[in-house]
């Protein structure tokens, strides 16, 4: 091999490190922008999580004051019922 073709053969070598090297930082940086996309779907799978816990307690607290108002409300038309009864027997 002369001195000219050693050198193109060497530069042609270069340009298919360089092409690798290439490939490897495009694919590197896919994985990174894949990543930080992962990343802000988890917070945003978080953040509903949370408005939906908080949603779930608050209707939770709601629903055991309804509990306790029916309870009172049925306690309250019993004893009219008594009352109502025995102004009736009289």
């Amino acid at each position: 091999m002369t001195n000219g073709e050693t050198v193109k053969a060497a530069i042609e070598e270069l340009r298919r490190a360089i092409s690798t090297l290439d490939n490897a930082l495009d694919m590197r940086f896919d994985r990174e922008r894949d990543h930080g996309e992962v990343e802000g779907e988890v917070r945003r799978v978080n953040a509903d999580r949370s408005r939906l816990a908080q949603e779930l307690d608050q209707s939770e607290f709601r629903a055991n004051r309804l509990e306790e108002v029916n309870r009172e409300v049925s306690r309250r038309l019993v004893t009219a019922m008594e009352t109502i009864r025995a102004v009736l027997d009289r």
